[in-house]
């Protein structure tokens, strides 16, 4: 089913011409209303789609540069709303929203919630937190416009979420996986079973997440675990999201134009080939946003989809450029490691990589836990079971295999790993002082 059938599966030609002219309005409207943009744009003009590529970037520092409200293109009077990143890498940035653009936020939530499974009618329980954060309120704000209940339950208190689910029975869940993860957990230590809930489908987001994680949720729930992509700096959720194919993910891309570029030297890199994804706004009003670097590495998805839908797709982000470790002079992405770490049965997805820089090369340490079904068959976990010692050994020896590097793995007991009640903190600069089997 698709949300908005003219939008979304109009022929590529079409979309391309809207693109084309929505770029030629967003580059206009910010050089004459952003001092920032009419410096930086200065004698330059997009004829083509192609000669987007020749404008320079926007990133991050700009909106700290010009905080907090240097990058408006409408008076403070004509925001609707504020909004703010969550602040990962740093102190966060601003961002604003006309009423119109609200309406669009709406509608491509709309869009990325239909094609994950949503209808009209459906209960929706939105963990996600509410506030600044722009998940919480971008997926309620998009159940809405579809005409679905909403559960704003936001994020914490694990045991609200307990009791909300098993008595409320909703359609769908939309939460950050880790925290989705964790409220299973919980459920299923009280006696409970999640996969009972009945939901028919999860969304989830605001933090990378392997296919390995995509298993664990799909095991926990008991239903299809769909991917949806956003950024404050954008909009919020709903710039990308998967269907039900989960080939990709689909970006609206009438709104936001894509482009995937080498992270080193900010040129375009051949279709299908891994890169930085950089982001255009089209139809943005308050804050537009002229080949703003997101810093998530992905790459596009070639050939069209089966679902319908004509719309660029993105290959599930891998991680962030910045988030990439550098250990011995080799390149590892988190996500490489989480994924190793769930494609074996006998470990649970809570995991924290250890980097301590004391040493003048940098170590590299995992903490993970075993699975509850391990430890069933282990009989308990308790130090010098030869079983661990197994266990551990392998999994050094595949990740070795996976990112041409020794990895000291140490299995922790059940429960040590901090959970999280928001995105997942998986990587610690210094070592762990809890107690391990190693």
């Amino acid at each position: 089913m698709l949300w908005d059938p003219h939008s979304e599966a109009v022929s590529v030609e079409a979309r391309a011409g809207v693109q084309l002219e929505r770029l030629h309005a967003t580059v206009a409207w910010a050089q004459e209303r952003v001092p920032f943009y009419r410096e930086r744009l200065a004698g330059m003009a997009v004829a083509s789609l192609e000669d987007l590529a020749r404008l320079p970037f926007t990133r991050k520092s700009d909106l700290r540069d010009h905080y907090p409200f240097g990058l408006l293109a409408v008076p403070l009077a004509e925001v609707a709303r504020i909004h703010a990143s969550s602040g990962t890498k740093g102190k966060p940035t601003f961002v604003a929203y006309t009423r119109e653009d609200l309406d669009v936020w709406r509608e491509v939530m709309a869009r990325m919630m239909v094609a994950a499974g949503g209808r009209p009618g459906d209960l929706l329980h939105v963990a996600f937190g509410y506030g600044l954060f722009t998940g919480g309120l971008g997926f309620h704000d998009g159940a809405e416009r579809i005409g679905m209940t909403v559960v704003p339950a936001s994020s914490g208190n694990t045991a609200r979420h307990q009791l909300l689910l098993a008595d409320f029975r909703p359609a769908g869940l939309a939460a950050t996986p880790s925290f989705a993860l964790h409220i299973a957990e919980v459920m299923r230590a009280g006696g409970q079973r999640p996969d009972q809930l009945g939901l028919r489908y999860g969304m989830f987001g605001a933090e990378p997440w392997s296919e390995g994680v995509r298993r664990a949720l799909e095991t926990a729930y008991g239903c299809p675990a769909f991917d949806i992509y956003g950024l404050s700096e954008i909009v919020g959720p709903g710039v990308a999201g998967e269907c039900e194919a989960r080939e990709g993910l689909h970006v609206a891309d009438d709104h936001f134009f894509p482009e995937i570029v080498d992270p080193s030297s900010g040129e375009p890199v051949p279709s299908g080939q891994e890169g930085e994804l950089v982001l255009t706004t089209l139809t943005k009003r308050a804050l537009p946003m002229i080949r703003y670097r997101t810093g998530d590495v992905t790459a596009f998805v070639p050939g069209p989809c089966r679902c319908g839908r004509t719309s660029r797709r993105i290959v599930r982000i891998k991680g962030r450029s910045d988030d990439m470790l550098v250990i011995k002079g080799v390149n590892v992405h988190p996500s490489e490691i989480e994924a190793t770490l769930l494609a074996s049965d006998d470990l649970a997805p809570h995991y924290q990589l250890i980097v301590d820089r004391r040493t003048t090369l940098a170590r590299l340490s995992v903490e993970v836990e075993p699975s509850p079904g391990a430890v069933e068959r282990w009989g308990g976990f308790f130090p010098g079971q030869p079983a661990l010692e197994t266990v551990r050994h392998r999994i050094g020896e595949r990740l070795r295999e996976a990112i041409g590097l020794s990895v000291e793995v140490s299995l922790v007991a059940p429960g040590t790993v901090p959970r999280s009640e928001g995105k997942a903190v998986r990587i610690v600069e210094r070592p762990s002082g809890r107690s391990q089997v190693s």
